[in-house]
This record gives C-alpha cells, structure tokens and sequence, in this order.
C-alpha cells in the first residue's frame, strides 16, 4: 500500500521571521504623538520665550519713572480755641455730676469728667467748668458765685449740692440743682475750699 503524500511545510523567508522593528515617527504622529525634534524645538522655544520676558520685565523696571504727585488741597493746621487760652487753672479734679429733675423728681446723671475751677488772668473772675469724658462736651458752665452754698449730700462724705442762677453749659443760662461727686472725700473737701475762695474773689469789682 503507497503511502499518501505528506503536504510540503512552507518555508517562511528568514526576513519574515525576524524580530519585529520599532514603530516609526509616522505611526506617533497617527496618535497624536510628537517626534523627538519636535519637542526638542519646543522646550527651546519655552527658554527662549522667558528669556526674552525676563529682559522685559528688567528693562521696564529700569524705564519706571519716579513719579512725585503733589496733593491737590493743602489743609492748613487749625488751632482750636477752648476759651481757656486766658484763664488759669486753680483747681482740676476727677468728678461727676448730676442734676435734678424737678418734674420727675430724681437725680440724673450729666456728665463724669474734669472739673476745674478757672480764674481770667485779666478780670479775675473764677468760673467752674466741666467738660464729658471723650466728648468733651460742655456739662456745667457758670460762674461760682457768692450766693451759692454747697450743702452735704445725704448720706455720702463726698459730694456737694448747690443751686446755680445762671449755667450756660446748654447754651442759655438755665437755673439748676446740682450734685457733683469725687472719688474720695480728700477730693471733696479739696473742691469746697477752692470753691469757697472763689466766691471770695468774685466778691471783688
């Protein structure tokens, strides 16, 4: 019996064969892909690009010019008057002061500040003068004068009351009851001798 022949194995040519070879520019640059040279070109153009900024950048700060504006309005120094400029200070003392409310019939708080006793270097005249803590504001105004009598406050060593005829601190004079308090009895007693000599000097004409 003839044996059947055998199919011939084909013979693959050595090149076929052979490792496959690296993938060329071309196929990157189907996939977006960038050869070589081109981002090489591009990381010098970045070099290139802050090179030329920074020079920019220098040659600007050298050409800033040093600008000098002068103010539109010059605001003058204003002196401002207190109406003590002529009058000196006998007397200064931490206090407050209250007046009373005849219709409501209680005492109301006017004002915690300096109290000073002032006498006009020119008329002699003394006054006593108060002015608010921050404010300033004027909270008695009014001569000291002979007719007036401190009188002991109810119950505390360290205030006086005393009616005023003409206190000016609102404006116009106003007749008031007045209580005005210290933070100790040495400052009390300090405040009725000095205000018991101004009454005295405004006896004189």
């Amino acid at each position: 019996m003839s044996e059947e022949a055998k199919p011939a194995t084909p013979v693959v040519a050595a090149e076929e064969t052979s490792a496959p070879k690296p993938p060329t520019s071309a196929v990157f640059s189907m996939f977006g892909g960038k050869k070589k040279e081109d981002t090489k070109k591009a990381e010098e153009g970045k070099e290139e690009d802050k090179e030329d900024k920074k020079e920019a950048d220098t040659a600007a700060e050298e050409e800033e010019p040093d600008v000098h504006f002068e103010p539109v309005v010059q605001l003058e120094k204003v002196d401002v008057k207190t109406n003590e400029e002529q009058e000196e200070v006998l007397l200064k003392l931490r206090a407050k002061l209250f007046r009373l409310d005849a219709e409501a019939k209680e005492w109301k708080e006017r004002g915690t500040g300096d109290v000073k006793i002032l006498q006009h270097k020119e008329t002699k005249k003394v006054r006593l003068l108060m002015r608010r803590d921050k404010t300033l504001k004027v909270c008695a105004n009014h001569y000291i004068a002979p007719e007036y009598t401190l009188k002991p406050n109810v119950g505390s060593d360290r205030s006086w009351v005393y009616n005023v005829t003409a206190d000016i601190s609102e404006g116009l004079p106003e007749a008031l009851t007045l209580a005005i308090r210290f933070g100790n009895k040495e400052n009390a007693d300090k405040f009725k001798a000095e205000f018991e000599k101004a009454q005295e000097l405004n006896k004189k004409d």
